[in-house]
């Protein structure tokens, strides 16, 4: 099964502007995700796509495979469908699964890819995974760079909000506190036709690209991971994922 993992970057972000090659540990954003992601045994193979020249000048010094796109992309989504046409030209080879991964989540690991993608190789109706994990506190709850889940009891995402769901006003001590974390498979049919839907009113709302998915009806299938993971939307975050990195195991891999 050929399994392509794409990186969406640019370096115009709204919040962040210039933070694919902002430096963590002397290495830019934008190249721990990739050699990370690249480590999965999953994988055949991993790119990053950019509209920004300065980040294919990073990759290609970097010794990682880069993809040019169009600079009018506004969704991650539809950037990393225009990546994989691309690749696939190229490459003669028809992706059957693309793995999203956003390149601000520079602590993934090689084994959140593994099993964001496992329920996709065990279930052929499984159209598109998200990985989710727990937050221990109420800052990160509350932050609304964070995108919040909920999830049925078969973890199936119910609702996405940058907003504190479910709700602690009802008197509740303790709820499920869980958050989206941006590696995200989809079957490769499946991406385009997302693409292909019109924008629903609680996706602008949100501002979050799932929510399309659960508004026609469909589902997006959430999948637990342990591991740490802190994504990158302002420079206070790359001062606290600098700090949670070190002495990283896989950092000592591809850090030199």
């Amino acid at each position: 099964m050929n399994i392509v993992a794409i990186i969406p970057a640019r370096m115009g972000s709204s919040r962040y502007p210039g933070k694919p090659l902002a430096l963590i540990h002397n290495v830019p954003m934008v190249g721990h995700v990739a050699f990370r992601t690249a480590m999965s045994a999953t994988l055949s193979a991993t790119y990053v796509a950019t509209c920004d020249e300065i980040i294919k000048n990073y990759c290609e010094g970097a010794g990682l495979a880069c993809v040019m796109t169009g600079d009018h992309h506004v969704r991650c989504s539809t950037r990393t469908a225009e990546a994989l046409l691309k690749i696939e030209a190229e490459t003669g080879k028809k992706a059957d699964i693309v793995v999203m991964v956003q390149g601000d989540e520079p602590m993934v690991r090689p084994e959140m890819i593994d099993a964001a993608v496992a329920p996709m190789l065990e279930d052929p109706s499984i159209n598109v995974v998200n990985l989710m994990a727990d937050m221990d506190t109420l800052e990160e709850f509350e932050d609304p760079n964070e995108v919040k889940v909920v999830v049925d009891r078969f973890n199936n995402a119910l609702y996405f909000s940058r907003e504190p769901i479910p709700s602690r006003k009802k008197g509740a001590e303790k709820v499920p506190m869980r958050k989206q974390v941006c590696i995200i498979p989809f079957r490769r049919d499946y991406l385009l036709r997302f693409n292909e839907l019109e924008e629903s009113p609680l996706e602008i709302y949100e501002s979050v690209d799932m929510m399309r998915i659960l508004e026609y009806g469909e589902k997006v299938r959430m999948v637990p991971t342990s591991c740490r993971s802190w994504s990158v939307d302002t420079p206070e975050d790359l001062c606290r994922v600098s700090r949670l990195m070190e002495g990283d195991d896989l950092m000592r891999k591809y850090g030199g």
